[in-house]
């Protein structure tokens, strides 16, 4: 094995392997789905969420203060690349065909097929949002699809594999959540 320098302007990518996710925001009867790479947890029921200033769906989520994290699924990589690929700002009816539906208790749009939703609620920092476009959102409702998720567990072993989560991991390639492995002990114990 060799250990070797990973330049500095890759270096993230060493720690990207998190869910391929997509946020929707609403505000009024205004809403939008976007593909978001750089979101992951901020602690105990805290998401953090980059979200660009050339995004439309950071917009909305600054005049409501709430966004909906998505964790799709291998079966919704077309819906992905394209609100990833497509802006609102550019497409005014990109939402026009999106499977979406609305659950309780939660009025920005979700798309149908996702693993799970994580609703948050925006704990504002100006200085955060302005000067690194990061958002931090408290987690207020969640759900999860009950065939991949049991409440406490992920289920992939059984998950069949259009319904396995998707991970990017930079220059356009994405993996499929594998199969898992289980250690009874570490080292030094018996």
């Amino acid at each position: 094995m060799t250990i070797r320098p990973v330049e500095l302007s890759k270096a993230y990518r060493l720690l990207q392997l998190g869910a391929t996710t997509m946020l929707s925001a609403k505000h009024q009867d205004d809403a939008d789905v976007m593909a978001a790479a750089w979101v992951g947890l901020g602690g105990p029921n805290k998401v953090i969420a980059y979200l660009g200033t050339q995004s439309y769906t950071r917009k909305l989520v600054e005049k409501s203060g709430y966004f909906v994290v998505h964790i799709p699924t291998v079966q919704q990589m077309e819906t992905v690349l394209y609100v990833g690929g497509h802006s609102k700002f550019t497409s005014p009816k990109k939402l026009e065909n999106m499977p979406l539906f609305y659950q309780d208790g939660c009025d920005i749009p979700l798309v149908t097929g996702s693993a799970g939703y994580l609703l948050c609620k925006v704990v504002h920092n100006a200085q955060q949002e302005q000067q690194f476009d990061s958002f931090m959102g408290e987690i207020v409702s969640a759900w999860a699809d009950s065939r991949i998720f049991d409440g406490r567990h992920w289920l992939f072993d059984e998950a069949p594999e259009e319904l396995r989560t998707v991970h990017y991991v930079a220059g356009g390639q994405f993996y499929a959540m594998g199969r898992g492995t289980k250690f009874n002990h570490g080292p030094g114990q018996d």
